[in-house]
């Protein structure tokens, strides 16, 4: 099972952007934290971050064509800004978990909307890292049982 895990802009900054609201850890920390939760479980997971709107597009579609089974997705301020990620979300036979980090509900109305979330098969906002791993056992399981159905 391969399992691409996306980041969007400003996110290669954790561990240094706004600590009162994304905690002290690093994206390395992150990928660290994801590594463990899948190890031996028979999962690759595939990392990318980018700043670009563009490149993660051309991500999520390079993703689909390596038939990937699933992306746990962070697009940062993209989420309230871009119809193009959604469409390239919901252009593709692959499930996407949408992450955030803080509870968008909880900071400016501003944030309080996403125009990737209908594309995805769920969003967790607030949990931390934690999300990103629950995210993965999610996916995980989705894939499992879509296997035995087949």
């Amino acid at each position: 099972m391969k399992i691409g895990i996306l980041n969007g802009p400003n996110l290669n900054l954790l561990g240094k952007r706004e600590p009162d609201i994304y905690g002290n850890l690093t994206l390395d920390d992150l990928k660290n934290q994801l590594l463990s939760a899948a190890k031996n479980k028979n999962i690759t997971l595939e990392f990318a971050q980018s700043n670009v709107e563009g490149e993660l597009i051309n991500i999520i579609q390079e993703w689909a064509k390596e038939n990937c089974d699933g992306v746990i997705f962070n697009p940062g301020a993209y989420t309230h800004t871009s119809i193009a990620l959604r469409d390239a979300i919901s252009s593709l036979n692959m499930p996407f978990v949408e992450v955030h980090i803080s509870n968008i509900y909880k900071r400016e109305e501003f944030r309080q909307h996403s125009f990737t979330a209908g594309a995805s098969v769920g969003v967790i906002s607030g949990l931390g890292f934690f999300g990103y791993v629950a995210a993965l056992q999610y996916l995980t399981e989705f894939n499992e049982k879509k296997s035995k159905n087949k």
